[in-house]
């Protein structure tokens, strides 16, 4: 974490160190079964397909980090501004400054997307590389206090670096799709290769026996990184939204603009929702209806923990600060 006046939260991350743990193992045992399976059945088509993996994973995964802010701000058609651009922009600015005052961190650029979805996000490798974007949706629904509880939680995942913790825990969940996937259509063109150094048939079984392998191994892998990463990244948003109520001293502030955005993203046309899901992740709220109640099957699959947990949690932090 950067060094800034943001809280930290030694339970939540404890259950953040545990879930990159369990990352770190299922990443051990992943790299163990694919060793076992080229010495088992050694094929130099398949070995070229775990190797392209890695290098794209690494490429991919290098990008998102490095690029996060630029594919951030093309994905949502964000625009940066200055307090001299309008009226809006310069009270975006005003709280930004306020803002990095409070947390004693290097201010970010601040970027304005033209839709009606009432969302912001923050990204960047780094503070000193960061971008603050928030949609003209939200500005024309909060007032001023909801505005900066909203910005403070954004400006959070800044200071944790989360982009960098999120970056490394996808790494291996990159390579084992696109290990699936190169290995599903080596086997339904009949990539690999089919003969033995001696240049006699009778490799063909081995080698589809090793793809077979790599594709379990693949989708098992994926299938529980991807859920200790849904499960990372909603932790990462109770700890900002903890950090940014502790910050500005108003919990009920960012409560009551969670509950306004995520009734409003109620109303958004389907079609909008699913042009802005590519940034769920990035989001204040998701693209989609916040569910409101306990634990479910899309509760698992989702970035953000439900809404009714996120509204306890603050309660719980604004009984702390009456105290």
């Amino acid at each position: 974490m950067a060094r800034t006046r943001y809280a930290t939260d030694r339970g939540l991350i404890a259950r953040m160190g545990a879930t990159m743990f369990l990352l770190g193992l299922v990443f051990t045992a992943f790299i163990l079964a694919i060793v076992l399976l080229l010495a088992r059945f050694s094929s130099v088509g398949t070995g070229g397909i775990v190797f392209i993996a890695v290098l794209i994973g690494v490429a991919v995964s290098f990008g998102s980090y490095y690029w996060s802010d630029k594919i951030a701000l093309s994905t949502a058609g964000a625009k940066l501004v200055s307090p001299r651009d309008s009226a809006e922009a310069a009270k975006l600015h005003g709280i930004v400054d306020r803002l990095c005052a409070l947390a004693d961190m290097p201010k970010p650029r601040v970027a304005i997307a033209p839709t009606a979805l009432p969302n912001a996000f923050a990204t960047g490798r780094s503070s000193k590389e960061s971008v603050l974007c928030v949609t003209s949706g939200m500005l024309d629904r909060l007032d001023d206090n909801e505005l900066e509880g909203v910005l403070a939680h954004e400006m959070s995942h800044v200071a944790h670096r989360d982009v960098a913790v999120m970056t490394i825990a996808s790494f291996i969940g990159i390579i084992a799709a696109l290990m699936v996937r190169f290995a599903f259509y080596s086997e339904l063109f009949g990539g690999g290769g089919g003969r033995d150094r001696g240049g006699r048939g009778g490799n063909d079984q081995n080698t589809a026996l090793i793809g077979f392998g790599v594709m379990i191994v693949g989708i098992v892998v994926y299938a529980i990184s991807f859920l200790l990463i849904r499960l990372l990244s909603r932790y990462r948003e109770l700890s900002a939204d903890r950090s940014g109520a502790l910050l500005t001293g108003q919990p009920h502030a960012l409560a009551s603009a969670l509950v306004k955005v995520s009734d409003d993203i109620g109303r958004i046309p389907t079609r909008d929702l699913r042009a802005a899901e590519p940034l769920n992740a990035f989001f204040f709220a998701p693209a989609v209806a916040l569910q409101r109640g306990g634990m479910s099957l899309s509760t698992l699959f989702s970035t953000h923990p439900p809404l009714e947990k996120r509204l306890k949690a603050l309660d719980q932090i604004a009984k702390q600060l009456s105290r």
